[in-house]
């Protein structure tokens, strides 16, 4: 799919590994103690090193609904951004995936952030219904835009098809593209 372009915003969907992404700054699909285990923020550790679990050990627990911002190690990307849309071994909710993506989306501009890439917040471990949480993220993002935002390029980073097909239809449906 093509890169949309919105309010000077250039927004994409990929099927990409997250860890790999040249960007300011990368989102976790984190808990709220902000211990990295599996999905995102497995690979995030595994490929990260364990400064980024030390960073998070000195900001968590926070509560769901939050985020909290670390260095990312050995990453490609400057930053992390934990959003943390569960509990751990808990299930997001609409209002967690909301508010946690608003408030990742929030530290990205208080820290300069211009390049983010965001994973399925919420919808792998999580166990939030894909197509919905799809759409929650792009209506998040769009209102985020709206309100003023020095992010230039979004970059949705899916694990296999049926996601990415998920978020480009969010993306066709949320930001009027045909």
């Amino acid at each position: 799919m093509v890169p949309v372009n919105y309010k000077g915003v250039q927004i994409e969907v990929l099927e990409a590994d997250i860890t790999e992404q040249q960007v300011d700054a990368i989102v976790n699909a984190a808990n709220n103690e902000l211990i990295l285990g599996g999905g995102v923020a497995g690979a995030i550790a595994r490929k990260g090193g364990p400064s980024i679990q030390e960073e998070c050990n000195r900001h968590g627990p926070i509560r769901v609904g939050e985020a909290a911002i670390t260095g990312a190690g050995n990453l490609p990307a400057k930053y992390v951004i934990h959003a943390a849309s569960m509990r751990l071994g808990g299930k997001a909710t609409a209002e967690s995936i909301r508010s946690s993506v608003a408030h990742s989306l929030r530290l990205a501009d208080e820290h300069h952030v211009r390049s983010i890439a965001l994973p399925a917040v919420g919808m792998g471990i999580a166990g939030f219904p894909l197509r919905e949480g799809a759409r929650l993220m792009m209506e998040t993002l769009k209102t985020h835009i709206d309100t003023g935002t020095g992010l230039q390029q979004v970059r949705f980073c899916l694990f296999g098809r049926e996601a990415r097909e998920a978020f480009e239809q969010a993306l066709q449906e949320v930001f009027g593209v045909s």
